[in-house]
């Protein structure tokens, strides 16, 4: 069994999803609701292999020096999250298809599901706990985006931000106890931490990385003070609240609390950091859910409570209660998702969440009602139902804790007190709604659910009557794989029993009951007087407000200190930026003489030097022509980088040629559109400038003087000097044996450093859909868009007409008509010295990235001489498209060789002799140079294509005049 291919599948789903058609509900759940089976049943099966301690492991090498492996595990523990995740899973698809309206985009729903599922199974089944972090954060983003799913409601905006913010931040911290657990034990391998437990503990970092961990834990399971966060995120749809708080986003802190339990337990830092966040928690999460009064609320306070009862199991540094806490993370799931698909059947035949509007809802849905009175029951604590059993056990452990005296008087009441307040709110969910006159002001008329809308309901009610009735058959064996390895060593001895006798853990348990019942009705009677319009005790100020005063300081002091250390104005930022690099600099080189090498000199060309003479030419002068000559400076840039081209090509660098000379092209381009965008110089040639510019100008020279002396030195400093360690015999020596190509240069990019490769073709696609997103808003002012005189015609009609799809030819044959016919007849020459790049690149200078320049270079001419309209009528290029399916061919490339059983990104070579071509060479890096050119090809029309397309906006509004303080 692959774990990796277990964990990737519900990626691969997701992506499968969103292309499937969004209207199309039953299709996507289906498909979603198979992928979640699938890993289900494959999961279920493994059961027999981790049994008894055993641990499945895979791992896929990477950088195994730095210890960053993929690496993936599986022992009972993990076993038992995984199945909850996948089951959960199946039921929350089911019970989404019918939840969701049909306006709802399903496709995306249910890509943002699966991605989330994915992102939990990597959680737990990490075996490298950087691998753990990163999957870490995928939750919080994928919870960001499922919890604003309803993106035009504003609740659900900030409920999703607050979530990622306060969940991010965790990670952040936790990212940096990983970090500090890593330096202490030498390794990020689960297996090796796992093992150094007194290493950890007696370690002097051994405070700061239980706190940092605790920190990401109690923020991601909604504990005190992080549990504000949780409530704020019933803005979700129902679906997603009943995956989030059962078995996916909130139970990932309970898991790392437990998967660390055995190496950071056992310590008083631990017990007063974990056991007292988690008691408190469950006391303060009880008592505010008696007053809430939408019905997903209540269930959300709920929640907190019972992962506070988790917490404070796993901080009583127990090993029975730490068992104790793995059967009540199952309990919780099974009861708690179906009392979210019951709160969600109400809201849907009703309208409405509100319990003071809800009454007598029995009569009008009998069968949904009676499995949601069960459920209700088994959250209370009810004999006979599961939710009982890990009641009892919590009860023994406070009962029996060996502690200090005020510690063991005070635990025992805080659990009987929690529990009582959990019968209130129970009676509150199930009484209110569903006994009592009918209602008679709904938003709609009750009915019952579709039988299959029921269906995962039913499944999870029978779990928890199962296990409440038969504990050691239908669980037993269970508990026991999943709690061995949270305790470590031996599992402690522990019943299942329904009855043992009376004890006083039965009468705490009859106590909660009791008091649970008075306290429901006397609480009903003070609401029914309308005293009770917030909770007693409890200020009127909570933790979101605290969390919303906190980003907005955050918020206005940014503004306070962008206004003073920044300007509007591009030469003062750069003059900062290079002047602060230059100080550094010098400041890093102090102790250090700058002395020259012993390298033998070669003699000086004439024909370099005066070469060189020519590109010092064109430099000094582009920057003397920049102010008011802009055309001209571009012209003598170019001449700059012609020279640097053939310096190139003169030190024997072929491919560093070729690729300067089609960059020349590309950016010459960029910067003859941008050009229009700048505004008309003040003043014209030859006029003076005022002093403050000249002492400005003055001020630039020197420092750019300053900085390329400086650079100058040192490189001539390293030149003269041998390399101590060359890498180049290694590139040299392997690039034909290792790679299969003659091309070093290629071999290294697209083979020996192809993820670097796969890194950069990533952020510059990012960076060119940013740009794109920059400018579709951008409206230029309309001096920028009216056309030069050469471009008019002579007649009455308007420039902009001679745009229009239908004047395009006559208007081609009109200005530019001899470039317009080379450039047409040019393509097709183009395209093929493009393919001829790409198929030579493996052993001659070429490759996907000069090819995929070719081709952008030879599409820009088209746009350059025929006008936009006359080739966006014509064809589509889709430029986004082109970058999609580069990434998309990167990535399956790398994962081909993973398939394989070999890194990724593993390049193979294969020769080939066919009839009239003789011996072909075939290598793998060649689909994954395909990847580098529609990436190039993409975003360099997506960037110049973005930047064109502002001549045919419309004109931009008047500027609003500027406000106080601007500089």
């Amino acid at each position: 069994m692959s774990l990796a291919l277990l964990v990737a599948l519900p990626f691969v789903g997701s992506l499968l999803a969103a292309l499937l058609p969004t209207r199309s509900r039953t299709l996507i759940a289906t498909f979603a609701g198979a992928i979640a089976a699938i890993v289900s049943v494959v999961l279920l099966t493994a059961f027999p292999m981790v049994r008894g301690g055993g641990v499945i492991r895979q791992t896929i090498h990477w950088l195994p020096s730095i210890g960053l492996d993929l690496a993936f595990r599986l022992d009972g523990f993990v076993w038992m999250f995984a199945v909850m995740i996948a089951v959960i899973g199946v039921l929350v698809c089911l019970y989404a298809r019918y939840y969701m309206s049909r306006e709802d985009p399903a496709a995306r729903f249910y890509a943002m599901l699966l991605a989330f599922m994915g992102a939990m199974l990597g959680v737990v089944m990490s075996g490298n706990l950087l691998q753990l972090v990163v999957f870490w954060e995928l939750t919080s983003f994928a919870s960001f985006l499922l919890i604003g799913y309803w993106y035009h409601r504003t609740d659900a905006q900030r409920g999703a931000r607050m979530a990622l913010i306060v969940t991010g931040g965790g990670g952040l911290c936790l990212l940096a106890g990983v970090v500090l657990l890593a330096h202490i034990t030498g390794s990020f391998q689960l297996d090796v931490v796992l093992q150094s437990g007194d290493r950890i503990k007696a370690h002097a970092w051994y405070p700061a990385t239980l706190a940092l961990i605790a920190i990401g834990a109690l923020t991601k399971s909604a504990q005190f003070p992080f549990h504000f966060w949780l409530p704020r995120a019933m803005a979700a749809p129902t679906p997603v609240s009943a995956y989030l708080h059962s078995a996916t986003m909130v139970k990932a802190g309970v898991f790392v609390l437990a998967r660390f339990w055995p190496v950071l337990s056992g310590t008083d830092e631990w017990f007063w950091l974990i056991g007292g966040a988690g008691g408190f928690t469950l006391l303060l999460g009880a008592y505010l859910a008696m007053f809430q009064n939408d019905l997903k609320r209540l269930l959300a306070y709920s929640t907190i409570s019972h992962l506070g009862l988790i917490t404070l199991l796993l901080g009583l540094n127990s090993p029975l209660a730490a068992v104790a806490a793995v059967f009540h993370i199952m309990n919780h799931a099974t009861f708690k998702a179906s009392l979210f698909m019951a709160a969600g059947i109400v809201d849907h035949e009703t309208g409405t969440r509100d319990i003071r509007r809800l009454n007598g809802l029995i009569r009008a849905m009998p069968r949904t009602g009676a499995l949601a009175l069960v459920a209700t029951a088994a959250m209370a604590g009810v004999p006979l139902l599961n939710g009982f059993l890990s009641k009892e056990m919590f009860f023994s452990e406070t009962v029996f804790l060996s502690a200090s005296p005020i510690i063991e008087g005070t635990l025992p009441v805080l659990a009987t007190v929690a529990s009582l307040f959990a019968v209130v709110y129970s009676l509150r969910f199930g009484y209110d709604i569903f006994f009592g006159p009918p209602s008679t002001d709904l938003p709609r008329t009750p009915e019952e659910a579709p039988r299959w809308m029921r269906m995962p309901i039913l499944f999870l009610v029978a779990a928890c009557v199962i296990v409440g009735v038969a504990p050691t058959f239908a669980i037993g064996r269970v508990l026991d794989a999943a709690a061995l390895p949270v305790v470590g060593g031996t599992l402690p001895t522990y019943s299942l029993a329904l009855w043992h006798g009376f004890n006083l853990p039965l009468m705490m348990s009859l106590v909660a009951i009791a008091g649970g019942v008075v306290g429901y009705i006397a609480l009903r009677a003070a609401q029914a007087r309308g005293r009770l319009e917030l909770p007693p005790l409890i200020p009127r100020w909570n933790g979101r407000d605290v969390f919303e005063a906190t980003l907005l300081g955050l918020t206005r002091g940014a503004r306070h200190v962008l206004w003073a250390c920044s300007t509007r104005q591009l030469q003062p930022q750069l003059f900062v930026v290079i002047a602060t690099t230059v100080v550094l600099a010098m400041l890093a080189a102090r102790g250090f003489p700058l002395t020259w090498g012993d390298r033998p000199r070669l003699e000086a060309s004439n024909a370099f030097v005066v070469l060189w003479i020519v590109g010092i030419v064109c430099a000094v002068g582009a920057a003397a022509t920049a102010k008011y000559h802009r055309l001209v400076a571009i012209t003598l840039m170019g001449g700059a980088g012609l020279v640097t081209c053939l310096t190139f090509a003169w030190f024997s660098a072929p491919d560093l040629a070729l690729t300067q000379i089609v960059v020349e092209v590309v950016t010459t381009t960029l910067f003859l559109l941008g050009l229009r965008w700048l505004p008309m110089p003040t003043r014209k040639a030859g006029e003076v400038a005022p002093l403050r510019d000249r002492v400005r100008r003055a001020r630039d020279l020197l420092l750019a003087v300053i900085v390329g002396i400086g650079l100058a030195t040192l490189s001539f400093a390293f030149l003269t000097r041998p390399a101590p360690q060359s890498i180049s015999p290694f590139f040299l020596g392997n690039a034909l044996p290792g790679g299969g190509g003659a091309n070093v240069v290629n071999v290294m990019l697209v083979d020996f450093r192809a993820f670097d490769t796969l890194g950069e073709i990533t952020v510059l696609a990012a960076v060119a859909l940013t740009v794109y997103a920059l400018l579709r808003r951008f409206r230029p002012p309309a001096e920028s868009i009216s056309q030069p005189d050469q471009q008019r015609v002579v007649s009455d009609e308007r420039a902009t007409d001679l745009l229009k799809p239908r004047r395009a030819d006559a208007f081609a044959r009109g200005y530019l008509l001899v470039p317009s016919v080379i450039a047409r007849l040019m393509l097709p020459v183009s395209l093929v010295v493009a393919a001829h790049f790409f198929l030579r690149g493996h052993n001659e200078p070429g490759g996907g990235f000069v090819a995929g320049l070719v081709v952008a270079i030879a599409l820009l001419m088209q746009y350059i001489v025929s006008g936009t309209r006359w080739v966006e009528t014509r064809t589509r290029v889709r430029p986004a498209r082109w970058i999609a399916i580069g990434l998309l061919i990167g990535a399956v490339t790398g994962l081909g060789a993973i398939v394989l059983g070999y890194p990724f990104l593993t390049t193979h070579t294969a020769h080939a002799t066919l009839p009239l071509l003789g011996e072909v060479h075939f290598p793998s890096a060649a689909f994954f140079d395909l990847a580098v050119l529609g990436v190039v090809v993409g975003s360099t029309l997506l960037i110049l294509t973005a930047l064109a397309h502002q001549s045919i906006r419309k004109q931009a509004p008047a500027p609003p005049p500027p406000a106080m303080g601007d500089r």
